[in-house]
Parts: structure tokens; sequence; C-alpha cells
């Protein structure tokens, strides 16, 4: 999705960048993962098809997508992005009847991150950018009936669920985004800062002059 081709979240755990080609081949990494694959419902993908998705996912209008990377590492260009990623987030706009609905997706590939905060506040991240951004007021997340850390975590965030899937064993979380539950998304991601990705990019030296 273009409109997040320059955006940069910066939260206290994770920083949310676009996900760029320089991304790619450590995330092809993580998903020649049978774990990753199985939790995510994904096919192993070759080098260049996953290149492939890359583009496709900037330019289509219905995928909001972000890598989620390590603030501590991260910030200070102390390391390159590929050197701190740690997953990704993604909104799904595909319902063309209700563009106000998003289906959205975490995965926290290392698996030491798992477990210390770093999905919740990403999918926090992401949700606020969903509402204020793109117009949000309804999400879902489909997540397989074996993954319960993810379920958990969803109900942390008051999503309900709604539906059960036998023939794809995934159950579907939903939470509808009223006045209240607003302000609370907001008050959980107030200390989140937004930035251009192309600034904190450039050179030290074009920086300074």
């Amino acid at each position: 999705m273009k409109i997040n081709q320059n955006t940069v979240l910066q939260g206290k755990r994770v920083t949310l960048v676009p996900y760029t080609s320089a991304h790619v081949p450590r995330y092809h990494e993580w998903m020649r993962s049978e774990e990753l694959q199985r939790l995510t419902a994904s096919e192993p993908l070759t080098l260049e098809q996953e290149y492939e998705m890359q583009r496709s996912w900037r330019e289509d209008a219905d995928k909001c997508t972000f890598i989620v990377l390590d603030t501590e590492r991260w910030s200070g260009q102390a390391c390159a992005d590929e050197d701190c990623m740690v997953g990704d987030v993604n909104l799904f706009l595909t319902d063309l009847e209700d563009p106000t609905l998003g289906e959205i997706e975490i995965m926290i590939a290392e698996p030491s991150y798992r477990g210390r905060g770093f999905g919740k506040e990403a999918t926090l991240m992401m949700m606020s950018y969903g509402v204020t951004n793109l117009g949000i007021t309804k999400f879902e997340a489909k997540i397989g009936q074996e993954n319960e850390a993810s379920i958990c975590m969803f109900r942390k965030l008051h999503f309900k669920e709604v539906a059960v899937n036998s023939v794809f064993q995934e159950v579907t979380l939903r939470l509808d985004v009223s006045d209240q539950e607003k302000r609370w998304l907001l008050e959980q991601t107030n200390h989140v800062k937004e930035k251009s990705y192309t600034e904190l990019k450039l050179p030290a030296v074009v920086l300074e002059t």
C-alpha cells in the first residue's frame, strides 16, 4: 500500500517500517521455517517470488504491511533494518462491500522475541494506524486453533471469538471499534512517534547540511 511507503512508527519495543526489497532476503529466510508456514498458513516461495510479492504488496491498495524492528537495536541507526527485523504486521482490506473492515495479522518470526510484548505493541500500533489513517472501524483476526499464544494476545486486546472453521482449523476473532475502544487504543499508542522513512535512511552527512 503506497500510503505507508514512507512511514515509520516508532514505539517503545518495536518500530514499524515499510516493507522494502532490502527486507526480502531475511523475510524469505524466515518463511523457509515449517513452523512459520504452519502458523501463518503459508506456502514456501522462491526468493524471486518473494521479491514479486513484496512489489505487489507495496502497490496493492488493499494490503498495508510493516516490517517489525527491535527499536532498541535500530534506534540511532545502530544497525541496518535487516539486522533488526523481528517480524511483520499486516492489514488486509479485502471486503469490497465494507472498506471499514480490516483483517489484521501479526508474526513475530524471531523466537527469542516471542512472549516479550513485541507482538502486542506492534498489533496495537497497526490498529491505531488503521483507525486514524485508513478509516478502519472493525478488525478481524484469523488464527490457527493451535496458536494459543496469538489467540490469547488478541483476547487481551478486547477481541471476541466469533467463528470457528473446523475445516481450516481456524478461529476468527473480531473487535468493533466503538468510541470507547478508540479512546483506549489511542491511549495505548500515545507514545508512538511517526517519522519519515526517507529522511531516516539518508546518509548522516546529508542530514547535517
